[in-house]
């Protein structure tokens, strides 16, 4: 099995990374692949409403010419994804949200598979941001993994983080808590169906 993990921070190996591969580590004591893949740095536009990526016989957005897509392709291969974010002004980080909106509206199928949200900041905004993660979860249908509370962890750096000693525990209990959702869908899957797929209804408020 494998999990892809994307790191919106600017950062490479701070805070949101470290956050992740205390996950990452858990998922590996159990032999379940993590690919970490950074786009915090990347130059990302945002999402222009476009909706050109839901004409093409392949879903995918129609700017090809950054990690988008590549992450999108991804997705084909994985069991599930963790996403990260730092806080920035009690929300996602905006290069991250460039990515997220486009990623999961392109044609990420991630429809049953297993997802994680994690969040690092210094010190507020950070239910607001793990919120923020979780509603592309919700209308992704992705299957979210529990915790034994909000899935945010504190510092400044990545030696800060370290010194959450609550902060670790959650991320270190969310990597097990993941790894026993993937092997218990995966053990099921040929015992019980997946809930059939509807066309969506759209309602708009205005006439």
């Amino acid at each position: 099995m494998k999990v892809l993990a994307i790191n919106g921070s600017p950062h490479k190996d701070g805070c949101t990374y470290t956050a992740i591969r205390l996950m990452a580590d858990e998922l590996e004591k159990q032999n379940i692949e993590v690919e970490i893949v950074h786009v915090g740095n990347k130059l990302i536009r945002g999402c222009t409403a476009c909706n050109a990526c839901n004409k093409m016989a392949e879903k995918k957005c129609i700017f090809d010419d950054d990690i988008v897509n590549e992450c999108v392709e991804k997705c084909k291969e994985v069991d599930g994804i963790i996403i990260g974010s730092p806080v920035y002004y009690s929300g996602v980080a905006g290069t991250m949200k460039s990515f997220l909106d486009r990623f999961f509206y392109s044609g990420a199928n991630l429809q049953y598979k297993v997802g994680a949200a994690v969040v690092s900041l210094r010190r507020s905004g950070g239910v607001d941001s793990f919120h923020q993660l979780n509603n592309y979860f919700n209308l992704a249908n992705v299957v979210i993994t529990p915790s034994h509370y909000w899935n945010v962890i504190h510092g400044s750096n990545a030696g800060d983080v370290m010194q959450d000693g609550e902060g670790v525990q959650i991320m270190q209990n969310l990597g097990k808590n993941m790894a026993w959702l993937l092997k218990s869908l995966d053990s099921s899957k040929n015992e019980i169906s997946l809930p059939q797929k509807e066309e969506r209804v759209w309602t708009n408020f205005i006439r």
